[in-house]
């Protein structure tokens, strides 16, 4: 019988336990460049205080925001860029930035190679390089509207998330998240991730506080015990029976988390049922039995009953009929390009949750990278505005990992076995003792930060909220329920 394939450090594992004595340190040759050997990198649940400390919030115009700081990328050398110079892998791999961008950190010290600074970028990485890049990190607001606890007790917390908050840190927010709010206003930290919600869908959240809840519920997602209700507001008349769509759902981009019904995609399965109908738009109850990508809304698109104010399937870039029984009449690029369009002449490419600098980049990651907040790959539900996740579990989940998305707006993060830790340095000024909350200060401008000298349009409010929530999750042992959101109400006018 064939043995097991063991990864890099596993074979270094069982060679230093068989290897006796110890091997020596190879003498490098004239000019070679030595490397250290790997470290052993942490599995576990690993945002602490440490990482919360990093930078600090402040609430302007009903929207939450954080202050900007400055965070360390890391990653080990991939073994496509074994040989390339670490010029040619920016210039080929890490667009969103221009080369001089890339020098110019360089000599301020911010790339580091094995904890050295980089002083010549025309160095050839070799196979377990360690690279550190130092960015100075902003992220986009959400809503000010606070996360509700619903339950707490020695096994799970169970919240009320608001529309626009991701789950954990992915993309371009890492403060900004349900995760990092809890452990920096609340106090729950190392929270295992049972399931996810997408980005701007509101609604029931669950956590489990030690790994043997979490595999305990994690069991019931897989056998399918978990019960799950939504609701949403759709336009026009829903029909009054219920309807039942079992339309196959395909990833069309993973880095602006766009899905549509196609024969090539993965079976799905979703029971709408019509609560009430105002004359303009519906309220309608989804029970999802499968758990794909943006399977509610792909579906109620495919259905002609689109979700109002849904940011990605609502909008004209799917022509005419916005995707009603699956006629786009555009290929997969055309469609992409159209969307990214609408909402760049509407200034409101964060609420896709990509940047210029992202949409700049060639480079297109195919899964998400692995955070130390995911480091455990979570079997639950799925739905990733940013970047959505094949094998989702869940209808409406935050898909892919957490620093799972960490496009390439900033260098060396656009990878899927990205170790996206500390940070390197705070800014410090005008910021309270206990670094939740307090007046704008003035704020440091980093100079290599294109950022700083960029002027964003803040998202209203009523922007970051998508008609879409999360009602009840019922499990074999447990049913948790919300508040029905005002939008669902039957008498409730825009």
């Amino acid at each position: 019988m064939a043995e097991p394939d063991l990864g890099p450090s596993g074979a270094r594992e069982q060679e230093a336990a068989v290897a006796a004595p110890a091997a020596k340190k190879r003498r490098l040759g004239a000019g070679e460049r030595y490397v250290p050997p790997p470290r052993k990198l942490s599995t576990g649940v690993s945002f602490g205080a440490e990482h919360f400390a990093e930078t600090s919030y402040y609430f302007e115009g009903g929207l939450r925001k954080v202050r900007p700081y400055y965070f360390d990328f890391r990653t080990y050398c991939k073994g496509r860029w074994v040989g390339r110079s670490l010029w040619h892998v920016f210039s080929t791999e890490f667009r969103a930035q221009p080369l001089a961008y890339y020098r110019a950190a360089a000599r301020a010290g911010r790339l580091r190679l094995n904890e050295e600074p980089v002083s010549d970028l025309d160095v050839v990485l070799k196979n377990n390089d360690f690279l550190r890049n130092t960015v100075h990190r902003h992220e986009p607001p959400v809503t000010a509207q606070p996360i509700q606890i619903l339950v707490e007790n020695d096994e799970v917390v169970v919240v009320d998330k608001p529309s626009s908050l991701p789950v954990h840190p992915c993309g371009r927010f890492r403060h900004n998240t349900v995760i990092f709010i809890l452990g920096k206003e609340h106090d729950l930290k190392e929270l295992h991730t049972i399931h996810r919600l997408d980005r701007m869908t509101s609604g029931v959240l669950m956590f489990a506080k030690t790994v043997e809840v979490s595999k305990r519920i994690d069991e019931q997602v897989r056998e399918r015990q978990l019960e799950k209700e939504y609701i949403c507001r759709v336009v026009g008349e829903f029909p009054e029976h219920e309807v039942v769509c079992e339309e196959p759902i395909l990833v069309v981009s993973y880095k602006v988390g766009v899905c549509r019904v196609d024969p090539k995609g993965k079976f799905c399965k979703t029971i709408f049922q019509r609560l009430s109908y105002n004359g303009q738009t519906s309220v309608v109850k989804c029970l999802p039995r499968t758990g794909r990508t943006h399977q509610i809304r792909v579906h109620l698109q495919y259905l002609g009953h689109p979700i109002v104010n849904d940011p990605i399937y609502n909008m004209e870039a799917w022509g005419p009929s916005r995707g009603k029984g699956g006629k786009i009449d555009k290929t997969d690029e055309e469609l992409l390009k159209a969307l990214v369009e609408e909402h760049r002449s509407k200034q409101s490419l964060d609420i896709l949750g990509v940047s210029e600098q992202d949409l700049n980049s060639d480079t297109e990651s195919k899964e998400c990278g692995n955070s130390s907040d995911c480091a455990k790959s979570v079997q639950a539900d799925p739905v990733n505005e940013n970047c959505p996740a094949e094998d989702s579990k869940d209808p409406e989940s935050d898909a892919k990992d957490p620093e799972r998305n960490d496009m390439t707006a900033c260098p060396l993060s656009s990878d899927t076995n990205l170790e996206t830790l500390e940070k390197s340095k705070e800014l410090g000024s005008g910021e309270n003792q206990d670094g939740q909350m307090g007046e704008k200060s003035s704020e440091e401008k980093d100079p290599l930060c294109i950022e700083c000298r960029m002027k964003r349009r803040d998202p209203s409010p009523k922007e970051l909220v998508m008609y879409l929530h999360a009602l009840r999750y019922k499990g074999a042992e447990f049913e948790y329920c919300s508040k029905m959101p005002e939008w669902a109400m039957e008498d409730w006018e825009e």
